[in-house]
């Protein structure tokens, strides 16, 4: 169940959506139909999948591992142990977050509150 940043690192907390991008991409997408048709359109889907990705991805900070759920199901775990780095880019408008661990690289969009995401990293894996 998930609960508030400031309780102690054994509790779990889930993350807001944040739907600035795909609204923000939409807004974009309007202006762009009149300069170029084909532009516009991709604008405009692209903010139609980021929407549907805000709606239905949760990211879960456990104590031992950051979880993505896709409506009630797991669909992928990250244990902190093999992470070795994470940055938010352009943080004055956080747009993607990455990370790395041992293995892989991965680039996640800013679908979800950028400053409870900042908080839950820097207490569950400080930056090496």
């Amino acid at each position: 169940m998930p609960t508030s940043l400031t309780s102690n690192l054994s509790s779990t907390v889930e993350l807001r959506p944040n739907y600035k991008i795909p609204i923000n991409l939409a807004l974009g997408a309007i202006p762009s139909f009149f300069l170029q048709l084909w532009i516009g359109g991709v604008l405009a889907l692209l903010s139609l999948f980021l929407l549907f990705q805000a709606l239905t991805v949760r990211l879960q900070f456990t104590p031992t591992d950051l979880d993505i759920y896709r409506g009630k199901i797991i669909i992928r775990r990250f244990p902190y142990q093999e992470w070795q780095n994470w940055r938010i880019f352009w943080y004055p408008v956080p747009i993607l977050f990455y990370f790395k661990e041992i293995k892989s690289i991965h680039f996640l969009p800013i679908l979800f509150d950028p400053t409870t995401l900042k908080e839950c990293l820097e207490q569950h894996c400080p930056r090496i």
